[in-house]
């Protein structure tokens, strides 16, 4: 996973520098030697025309051109951006393709754009491309997502789609460069089973990479109606234009501003991008510059920088939506992609919009000041332009401007229990203040995280967590439907050993935690001659969040476990491993 590409391009100037490193064969300029021609893997029917003389001309020396202009392997694959990029820089880098960077990007695009995905297709996918880190499981066929999965994430696979043949060669090709794949995760393994299956059926011996072709092939088709529809109204969307922000970053809480898109006269689908958005529970204001590339028609990948600064950049993985109205997805950082936002753009016409509060919660019995945070919000606004809900009552208006409006609201002691929505001016924010009398319990945010160790010879990978306040809800139980949430709180960080092995000492090993914000850093990577039998920095933790009572009540704790292991030694994409 990387972050981060250079000023200009989209997603992928920031990779080619480094190509001259790896294409050490045949000199730029010159075309490689006739290679063997790639068997054609496509039923006659399938396969989509390569009508671009960029393309033909850089993959053609390799792969065979028909006479309906499809070339092999190419023209019976439709992938991400990410997924066109790894195979263009493979090529580059085992291949030895002579490839330019303006031709590779060129390639690139294209591909993307006429053997790419339709918004449905990837959208269960995002996770992959947006580099989040969760607890995926493939639902729809246990041998598939276990044999895949054995080696890399199941979103690699479900954001591809080929023809039958093609799914064959992926096997193939596994087996040519991973020659103990069949070993470890491809062929069954164990004497064959005896006992009919639930239905009565005989049992299914095949090994489990022929049942998870079986399934590739059904459920990934290169073909699909999703497709065919897409590629009849596919266009570059009309994004130039002003845009509010709405994002959240774990250790950071919410932030809220706008961003401004202008498109570049040269090529209707990239764009120049200027942001300026504000941390609600800081008053930390952000500017960025960027530029953004729109593929496939719905998939913007762009990169920003602060003042820049290359060490400030965020890469940015977002899906326009089909009504150019919204755009969401995340931006990240860090050379394993584990920090960054949420992100979600609404366009912003003549109507007021409301984002979000903060506090994101108040107590029954109380004065408080509220921030909304919004677009074309009434400058002059008073007070019966907002409206909290029963039970909360706007007293005065502190300050307005079109962006945020302060109001001090009192808060009855009978309001009930629960979310509000809230309105200004005709616009609405669905459940966007809370109403508690106490906090019940809090919970660490996520309920699991993964460090690796590093800093020597890999980059560390950090872990960030939150505490988030609950009230019981109505029920009074804890950790049921209707409990409250009441937003991200302030805690007091630490951790704890969790005891997995005899005689366990991790705690003092894997890392630190700061006490403040609830990030942790991993220590450094490599054996540690000050640890029993000059073991390597990695172990098992809980941790901890401590939050003090209410009216002298017990202090509140939360915990969340922590894995902290060794490097990601083998990388999908490693010619950016390090790089921002």
């Amino acid at each position: 996973m990387t972050s981060g590409f250079a000023p200009g391009v989209a997603l992928l100037a920031w990779l080619f520098a480094s190509w001259s490193l790896a294409a050490s064969g045949p000199s730029h300029g010159q075309p490689p030697a006739p290679a063997p021609a790639v068997q054609q893997a496509a039923a006659s029917d399938e396969g989509f025309p390569i009508n671009s003389d960029v393309v033909i001309g850089a993959c053609s020396p390799c792969h065979k051109a028909d006479d309906k202009k499809r070339l092999s392997r190419i023209s019976y694959r439709r992938t991400t951006p990410e997924g066109w990029q790894e195979t263009v820089r493979r090529m580059a880098a085992l291949n030895k393709a002579p490839l330019e960077p303006d031709i590779a990007r060129q390639v690139v695009k294209y591909l993307s754009d006429n053997l790419g995905l339709a918004p449905e297709e990837a959208k269960p996918g995002a996770f992959e491309v947006e580099r989040r880190l969760i607890d995926y499981k493939y639902e729809a066929h246990a041998d598939t997502e276990r044999v895949c999965s054995s080696c890399h994430s199941m979103g690699r696979v479900i954001l591809q789609r080929r023809a039958k043949e093609e799914w064959d060669l992926v096997v193939a090709m596994h087996r040519g460069w991973y020659p103990l794949v069949d070993g470890q995760a491809f062929r069954r393994g164990g004497p064959p089973e005896r006992e009919p299956g639930p239905d009565g059926r005989p049992p299914d011996n095949r090994h489990p990479m022929d049942k998870a072709l079986d399934h590739l092939k059904s459920a990934f088709p290169l073909t699909t109606p999703e497709w065919s529809a897409w590629s009849a109204t596919k266009r570059t969307p009309r994004i130039e234009g002003v845009w509010a922000i709405s994002g959240h970053e774990p250790g950071m809480g919410p932030f809220f501003g706008q961003l401004s898109v202008t498109v570049n006269a040269s090529s209707g689908d990239e764009f120049t991008t200027e942001s300026s958005y504000t941390y609600a529970r800081t008053g930390r204001k952000v500017e960025r510059k960027g530029r953004a590339l729109i593929y496939t028609g719905f998939q913007w990948r762009g990169r920003s920088t602060i003042g820049g600064d290359d060490a400030t950049s965020l890469r940015e993985v977002m899906s326009v939506d089909r009504d150019w109205q919204t755009i969401a997805g995340r931006w990240f950082t860090g050379s394993y992609d584990e920090t960054g936002a949420d992100v979600q753009l609404t366009r912003i016409g003549r109507n007021p919009i409301v984002l979000g509060v903060e506090p994101l919660s108040v107590g029954r019995s109380s004065t408080a000041q509220i921030r909304i945070f919004g677009a074309n919000l009434p400058a002059s606004a008073a007070p019966r332009d907002l409206d909290f809900g029963q039970g909360l009552t706007v007293t005065r208006i502190v300050s307005a401007t079109p962006d945020i409006i302060t109001a001090e609201i009192a808060v009855q002691a009978d309001a009930s229990i629960g979310t509000r929505d809230v309105f200004v001016a005709g616009a609405s924010e669905r459940a966007a203040v809370a109403v508690y009398d106490t906090i019940h319990y809090i919970k660490v945010t996520p309920a699991w995280n993964m460090a690796r160790v590093g800093g020597v010879v890999f980059p560390k990978m950090l872990a960030q967590f939150e505490a988030v306040a609950y009230h019981n809800g109505l029920d009074g139980k804890p950790d049921t439907k209707d409990d409250v949430r009441l937003g991200v709180v302030d805690a007091t960080w630490s951790i704890e050993e969790y005891t997995a092995t005899f005689d366990d000492d991790d705690r003092a090993f894997v890392g630190k935690i700061d006490t403040a914000t609830g990030l942790f850093t991993p220590a450094e990577d490599g054996p540690n001659p000050k640890r029993s039998g000059n073991r390597n920095n990695v172990g098992d933790v809980w941790i901890v969040a401590t939050r003090p009572g209410i009216d002298g009540g017990a202090p509140l704790r939360a915990r969340a476990h922590l894995v902290v292991t060794v490097p990601l030694y083998m990388r999908w994409d490693f010619f950016t491993v390090g790089q921002r």
